[in-house]
């Protein structure tokens, strides 16, 4: 009996778990017509508030002093409840009614606490599963998973505040027990495996230009020159891995190879300055703004397994700041250009040849004019050596795309026309985080007038 108990403790699904949730269940209900503090008429409000109202006035409707002032998953959560409390008392999501109260509306309040602690009971369930219950006694009441089971669904200062002063926070812990679980239950690191690649190497199959292109580049110009100089064997020489578009792990032939931790140490160093700036010199939101673009870019810049097309991250919010500032303008049109060149090797067929061109060509010559136009007063968004850098994109499409495949080097050499894409771009980009760094550590966002000026 012993055993057979700890085997039910120690899976958590006995019999007696079911009593033990179904008892406090019963508790629940007795406790529905108990005192309810002013919390009740707080979270009949935010009902109300979330089905009633527009989501752009949730945070600031202040009909009653019960304003909604909790994060907007817990908004969210109001609102998915407040389809349901319309079935049962439709005046109860009236944001006009103060202090509203019927019977109906006490019962779909109380009930719709009893019935989202399910996910609280399952939580206890799955946290069961990762006790010891071998170390149990000759009572099965003694077994540790029934300990723990009576000591999570039987909480006494969960029972009072939830079911009798009134809140949601089974619901909460119901899913930080889970994650503890979880943990536990070891689901996480398969996640982390899935989430942080970094079995998948340093680059992505496309290199993404940022800082280790570059450095991608340098190792693959150093290896050439070697195996040219025999100063190198090249049967220790892999075959164009990092350059062949393949997801895998790599080593450097030259250079030290990159290992994450290294990515990770040079991000967090990248971000630095936004980090400094929001803490020591705050510069209200298109300051935060600034500080959001920089973090993005640096990520890009210096993370493990970049895609090409997280650019974006950085390149859509820099579209604010763009028509605000001359200074951010230019560094604007210099990041979106090379940024959006270097997604060029993702369409790779000749049928989008034309499309992609075109389609790059309209928008680019749209943002120099507009934003040309806009800061008309002040000098060329872009000097000589940037105007010079930027047309440099045609002839290396020319080259890339018409030229190289009629070459012998096709065979021998098929990485080169990504790798000059790739270096090419991560110049310009490279320049652009520059800048950007230098305006925020200065304290000049982006400079020059605004367009008001």
């Amino acid at each position: 009996m012993a055993a057979s108990g700890a085997g039910g403790a120690r899976a958590g699904g006995g019999a007696w778990f079911s009593a033990l949730a179904l008892g406090v269940t019963f508790l629940k209900c007795l406790l529905i017509p108990a005192y309810h503090s002013t919390d009740f008429e707080v979270h009949r409000n935010w009902l109300a508030i979330t089905h009633s109202l527009p989501i752009s006035q949730w945070y600031y409707e202040s009909t009653s002093e019960w304003t909604l002032d909790y994060p907007p998953f817990f908004a969210w959560f109001e609102y998915v409840l407040s389809h349901v409390a319309k079935y049962v008392d439709e005046e109860m999501l009236n944001v006009r009614h103060l202090n509203y109260f019927s019977s109906r509306t006490l019962l779909f309040q109380r009930f719709s606490v009893i019935f989202t602690d399910a996910l609280f009971v399952y939580a206890v369930h799955e946290c069961c599963k990762c006790i010891d219950g071998k170390r149990a006694s000759k009572e099965l009441t003694e077994t540790p998973t029934f300990i723990l089971s009576v000591l999570l669904l039987w909480n006494f200062g969960l029972l009072i505040v939830d079911h009798i002063h009134f809140q949601y926070n089974g619901f909460l812990f119901g899913l930080m027990l889970l994650s503890i679980a979880r943990l536990f239950q070891n689901q996480l690191p398969q996640l982390f495996s899935r989430l942080f690649p970094f079995k998948r190497g340093l680059c992505h199959a496309y290199w993404a230009p940022n800082f280790w292109a570059l450095y991608n580049a340098v190792d693959k110009a150093l290896s050439v020159i070697g195996l040219e100089l025999n100063l190198l064997d090249p049967n220790k020489i892999p075959k164009a891995a990092m350059t062949s578009g393949l997801v895998q792990q790599f080593e450097h032939t030259v250079l030290p190879s990159v290992t994450p931790l290294a990515t990770l140490i040079c991000t967090l160093i990248a971000m630095l300055p936004s980090v400094f700036c929001l803490w020591f010199k705050p510069q209200g939101p298109r300051g935060f703004l600034r500080c959001l673009v920089l973090c993005a870019l640096s990520a890009f810049m210096f993370g493990w397994h970049v895609h090409e097309k997280a650019v974006l991250l950085a390149v859509l919010p820099m579209s604010l700041l763009s028509v605000e500032k001359a200074g951010d303008a230019s560094i604007f049109l210099i990041l979106t250009t090379t940024g959006h060149y270097s997604l060029f090797p993702l369409l790779f067929t000749a049928p989008e040849l034309p499309i992609k061109i075109l389609l790059m060509l309209l928008f680019t010559i749209y943002s120099v004019f507009s934003l040309k136009t806009l800061f008309r007063k002040e000098k060329a968004l872009l000097n000589w050596t940037e105007t010079l850098y930027l047309l440099g994109l045609v002839p290396l499409e020319v080259c890339c795309e018409l030229l190289f495949p009629l070459t012998s080097w096709k065979l021998k050499y098929p990485f080169v026309p990504l790798l000059l894409t790739s270096g090419y771009c991560a110049v310009g980009i490279a320049y652009a985080w520059l800048r950007l760094c230098c305006s925020v550590l200065l304290g000049h966002p982006g400079g020059g007038k605004t367009k008001r000026n």
